[in-house]
């Protein structure tokens, strides 16, 4: 998966020891919270991915609702671009409702959307289940 560990105690301005091996879970400072960190992914487990929207092919900008083409790209780097047709009003309904995103940056993608011809939102953290039902993850 690609994500981000964040443990308590750890730092920003924390410089690394370059003589301890690195562990892909994060700083090896709390063994305890590297585990507890590790049980917490394994029971609610999500992926940070790239959300950008495309104007569908059949879109038409006089109602509330606008027709998208989503990307869906792994944040990290990854392969794995995946295609998901879908309207606005669903896609904002999803994000608040299977999100921790704010209000405000909800309301500025939501302008984007309206806006732009590719409206981006980075970084956001959806999870397996959420994956799946929009058919990145496949059963």
């Amino acid at each position: 998966m690609c994500q981000s560990h964040h443990f308590a105690g750890d730092s920003e301005a924390r410089k690394p020891d370059r003589s301890a091996p690195v562990s892909p879970l994060g700083p090896p400072s709390s063994r305890i919270c590297v585990i507890e960190g590790f049980a917490c992914q394994c029971q609610d487990s999500g992926m940070r991915v790239n959300l950008i929207s495309n104007p569908s092919a059949h879109s038409s900008s006089g109602g509330e609702t606008i027709p998208l083409s989503l990307t869906i790209r792994p944040a990290c780097g990854l392969p794995g671009d995946y295609e998901f047709p879908t309207d606005s009003a669903a896609l904002l309904q999803l994000l608040r409702q299977q999100t921790d995103l704010s209000a405000e940056v909800l309301q500025r993608f939501e302008n984007s959307l309206r806006a732009a011809a590719n409206a981006r939102l980075l970084g956001v953290e959806l999870s397996d289940r959420v994956l799946t039902d929009i058919g990145y993850f496949i059963d």
